[in-house]
C-alpha cells in the first residue's frame, strides 16, 4: 500500500534488517527523522528508547539501503505521460500515424502522443501524413526526448506554427518547448492530482527525492502541492531562463527550504539548454550527423552562444544559483566546461553540474573533475540510444556515457532518469549504469559499466551506498542484496518499503 507521511513519526525499531554486503542482521533504531544507532539485532534497545512507545517492524531479513534520489526528471510531463497516447512502439512514420488513427477512430477530438523516435526511420514524417489520418483533429506528438514535436496542419493553425512546422511538420527546440508549455496548461487542482499519483509510484520504487526540471514557475507549484498534502518526496526544483530574473528578485538561492513546505522543498540550481539531443539531431558535435551534410545545422545546434552563456551562470552564482547545464554533443560539453572555467573557483560554480553529459571528448573527463562538475547522468538513455548512436555518431560511441571512466576520474556522479524520456525509477537506471544491457542484448560498450556500489551511491543525493547512523531516516527497503544481484535482478528490484524522515511512504509489509 501507499502511504502519504503524516507531521510526526513515531520512533521506530525496524528489526532484523540486513545491510547490503552483510551476513549478519541488525536493527535499525529510528527516531525524530533520523537513524539513531545501527545495532546488532535482538540486543538491547537504545536507553531513551525504553521512556517511549516505539513501533517495531519486523523486516525479516530484507535489506535496507539509503532512500533513492532522481537527480533529473520532469515531472509534470512524467505525470502526463499516461494520459497520452503512446508512441514508443511506433517504428516508423507510417505506423506513428496508423496509432494516431486509431485513436481518431475512436473519437479523439484531439491526440497528444509522447514518445516516438525517428532517428533510425526509413520514411519521414510529414504534415500531410498526419493530416491523412486525422483531418481536423488537432494532433501533437511529442518525441520520447522532448526536444522535438510533430504536429499537422489543424494543430499547427490552433497554435500558430503553421510557419515553422513547414511541410515536415516538425517542431524542434525552442518551438517546441514552446508548444509543449501550451499543452501543459492544466488547470492546477488536476495536475497536482496526476503529480501526486506519480510520486506516490515514485515512492513505491524507493525513491525519496527528485530534482525536478520542469519549464515552470516550480516553487509555487510544489507550495501548493505540499500544502495540499502531497509530502512522499523532498524535491528540490530548477529555475530556467525565463524565470530567472524572477527568481533573483524572490532571492531564491540553491539549496534553501521553501516556507511552508516542511523542508521538504528547496531551490535548485539555475538550468540552462545549450544544445539539443541525439535523436532530434541537434546535439552539438565536433563531427556533422551522417546524412546531414549541407543541411542547414550539420554539427547540430549551439542554442546558447558562449558570450551568453558565461555572464548568465556568473549571474546565477551571484545571486547564490548553482549552474545546471544541458549539454549532451562533444562540442556543447566542452564549451560548457570552458563556461565553468571562465568562472573561476567560486564554490558556487564548483558544485554545478553538467546534465546529460553524453558524448564527450576524453581530455574534458579529466576537466570535469578538475573543476568540480558534477556528471548528471540518464544510464537508460544508453539502451534507449545505442543504435541511433551507432548510426550518428560513428567511430565514437566509445567516448558515450563515459561512466567508468568519470567515476576512475574522481568525477561526482548523480544518476537520473529524465523522465518522461526514461522510466521514475532509480533502479532502471542502476541496472543500466551495472549492466549496460537491456532486452537481453549483449552489453554495449560493458568497460563503461560501474559497480553497483557506485551506481546505487550516485542515486542517494550523497548518502552514499550504505545506511548510516546519525543519517536522515530516508531509506528504502528491498528484497534483494543490490550488490550481489545481477542487472535484471536490479531493473525489477522489489520494494517492500519506503520511509521518509522515519515516516513510511510506502510499505508493503505486515
Amino acid at each position: 500500500m501507499t502511504m502519504r507521511p503524516t507531521d510526526a513519526a513515531a520512533p521506530l525499531l525496524l528489526a532484523g534488517a540486513r545491510l547490503p554486503g552483510g551476513a549478519g542482521l541488525v536493527d535499525l533504531h529510528v527516531a525524530d527523522g533520523r537513524v539513531s544507532s545501527i545495532r546488532p539485532s535482538g540486543g538491547p534497545i537504545e536507553p531513551q528508547a525504553e521512556r517511549v512507545a516505539v513501533r517495531r517492524v519486523e523486516l525479516d531479513g530484507r535489506f535496507v539501503v539509503p532512500g533513492l534520489h532522481d537527480r533529473h526528471v520532469h515531472a509534470s510531463q512524467w505525470a502526463m505521460v499516461s494520459r497520452r497516447l503512446d508512441l514508443a512502439s511506433a517504428d516508423s512514420a507510417a505506423g506513428a500515424a496508423a496509432l494516431v488513427a486509431a485513436s481518431v477512430d475512436a473519437g479523439a477530438t484531439e491526440v497528444i502522443g509522447f514518445g516516438y523516435r525517428d532517428g533510425l526511420w526509413a520514411d519521414a514524417p510529414t504534415r500531410q501524413r498526419l493530416d491523412a489520418v486525422s483531418g481536423e483533429v488537432p494532433v501533437v506528438l511529442v518525441s520520447a526526448d522532448l526536444h522535438a514535436c510533430w504536429v499537422n496542419s489543424a494543430a499547427a493553425r490552433r497554435h500558430g506554427v503553421l510557419e515553422a512546422a513547414g511541410q515536415s511538420g516538425i517542431l524542434r527546440e525552442g518551438d517546441c518547448f514552446a508548444l509543449v508549455r501550451e499543452l501543459d496548461d492544466i488547470a492546477d487542482h488536476v495536475l497536482d492530482e496526476w503529480v501526486g499519483e506519480a510520486a506516490d509510484r515514485a515512492a513505491a520504487r524507493g525513491v525519496v527525492g527528485v530534482t525536478d526540471y520542469e519549464m515552470r514557475w516550480n516553487r509555487d507549484d510544489w507550495a501548493r502541492r505540499a500544502a495540499r498534502g502531497i509530502r512522499s518526496l523532498r524535491v528540490s526544483f530548477g529555475v530556467y531562463t525565463q524565470h530567472f530574473e524572477r527568481a533573483i528578485v524572490d532571492g531564491l538561492r540553491t539549496g534553501e527550504a521553501v516556507e511552508g513546505t516542511g523542508g521538504l522543498v528547496t531551490v535548485g540550481g539555475y538550468k540552462v539548454i545549450t544544445d539539443g539531443s541525439l535523436n532530434t539531431r541537434t546535439a552539438w558535435c565536433f563531427d556533422p550527423y551522417p546524412g546531414l551534410e549541407g543541411h542547414e545545422h550539420p554539427y547540430g545546434l549551439s542554442t546558447v552562444p558562449f558570450d551568453e552563456l558565461v555572464p548568465l551562470m556568473r549571474r546565477a552564482v551571484e545571486a547564490g544559483l548553482t549552474p545546471a547545464v544541458h549539454a549532451i554533443g562533444d562540442h556543447a560539453n566542452a564549451r560548457v566546461l570552458d563556461a565553468f572555467e571562465a568562472l573561476g573557483s567560486d564554490g558556487w560554480a564548483r558544485r554545478g553540474s553538467i546534465e546529460h553529459a553524453q558524448l564527450l571528448r576524453r581530455d574534458d573527463v579529466a576537466r570535469f573533475a578538475e573543476l568540480g562538475v558534477v556528471a548528471s547522468v540518464q544510464p537508460e538513455h544508453a539502451m534507449d540510444d545505442r543504435d541511433v548512436a551507432e548510426h550518428y555518431w560513428p567511430g565514437r560511441t566509445d567516448r558515450a556515457f563515459m561512466l567508468a571512466d568519470l567515476a576512475a576520474a574522481g568525477v561526482e556522479l548523480a544518476l537520473g532518469s529524465d523522465a518522461p524520456v526514461a522510466p521514475l525509477d532509480p533502479w532502471v537506471a542502476i541496472a543500466a549504469a551495472v549492466g549496460r544491457t537491456r532486452d537481453g542484448r549483449d552489453p554495449w560498450h560493458p568497460e563503461q559499466a560501474i559497480e553497483a556500489r557506485v551506481a546505487l551511491a550516485a542515486s542517494t543525493n550523497g548518502a552514499g551506498a550504505e545506511v548510516r547512523a546519525g543519517a536522515a531516516a530516508d531509506l528504502a527497503v528491498i528484497e534483494l542484496d543490490p550488490f550481489a544481484a545481477g542487472a535484471d535482478a536490479l531493473r525489477t528490484m522489489p520494494v517492500a518499503a519506503t520511509l521518509l524522515g522515519g515516516r513510511f511512504t510506502h510499505s508493503t509489509l505486515g
